[in-house]
């Protein structure tokens, strides 16, 4: 069954996050030329997968798990 988010995009967002500290997800989106909410769909899934993780500084960001 597939996921609302599409595994290609969460790819995509795994392989940004791997080259960078942190991310806002409209900067990722920005980054990968798609929709902040396809983004936030995304990244939603792979928190609920244990792929990354929220910080709070000021602002939401995300990052890879354990990075």
């Amino acid at each position: 069954m597939a996921d609302a988010a599409g595994e290609e995009l969460k790819a995509r967002v795994l392989e940004y996050l791997a080259k960078v500290d942190k991310a806002k997800s409209h900067d990722i989106a920005q980054v990968l030329k798609e929709k902040k909410p396809l983004v936030d769909a995304a990244v939603r899934e792979l928190a609920r997968e244990d792929k990354v993780e929220f910080l709070y500084i000021g602002t939401s960001y995300v990052k890879l798990k354990g990075k």
